[in-house]
């Protein structure tokens, strides 16, 4: 692979990690244990070929799957990967990366693609928030294939067509940095109302 599909790959990673994590690192696996495609992966990515942890990949990437589905568990599901997607995420950007780049590479995916993977965390996890104000399920359930279909399309892009998905992702990232804050002013909205609200009933038993 040459050096631009190695850093379109790298950010992929990263990017997808951000949204669904277990896939991207079944994918890996299957990746290496089948040998798919010809890329220079780091030694460690060759644990995720081994028949454990693909085996694990898979079970935790079948949970996520539908845990992903349901209103509220995909919310609590997101507010406890927010500390393993992120450095998971930050160090498959690196890995890809220091299998041909050296040290300086590495580092340099590695902080890119931490902040990527946040990105894309925060904004799913915010927009998913959002959609659970609805009582009805049908639009969660669009937002959670969407999102596993667009994982899938962001990797294959990165693959095939390395420029592309890097002009994309420029245009994900301007508008990551408009919708965030929006983002973030709406879901502490919602907080500050259930506070509100629990603390007049709160004084209204007393």
């Amino acid at each position: 692979m040459d050096q631009l599909t190695n850093v379109a790959l790298a950010l992929a990673l990263a990017w997808a990690s951000g949204i669904r994590l277990y896939a991207v690192l079944f994918l890996i696996g299957l990746t290496g244990h089948f040998h798919w495609f010809d890329w220079s992966a780091p030694k460690s990515f060759e644990l995720l070929s081994h028949p454990l942890v693909l085996g694990s990949t898979g079970f935790m990437l079948f949970i996520e799957f539908f845990a992903d589905k349901i209103p509220a568990v995909d919310t609590v599901w997101d507010v406890v990967h927010t500390f393993i997607r992120i450095p998971a995420g930050a160090l498959l950007a690196a890995g890809v990366m220091s299998a041909t780049d050296g040290p300086a590479w590495a580092l340099a995916a590695a902080l890119l693609g931490g902040t990527i993977t946040a990105g894309t965390h925060f904004m799913k996890a915010g927009g998913r928030a959002a959609i659970n104000t609805s009582p009805e399920p049908v639009t969660n359930w669009t937002a959670s294939f969407a999102e596993d279909a667009v994982v899938l399309g962001a990797l294959w892009l990165a693959i095939q067509h390395p420029v592309a998905f890097l002009i994309l992702l420029m245009m994900f990232v301007l508008l990551m940095i408009w919708l965030l804050p929006k983002l973030y002013r709406f879901i502490r909205s919602i907080f500050i109302r259930i506070a509100s609200l629990f603390a007049n009933r709160t004084a209204a038993t007393r």
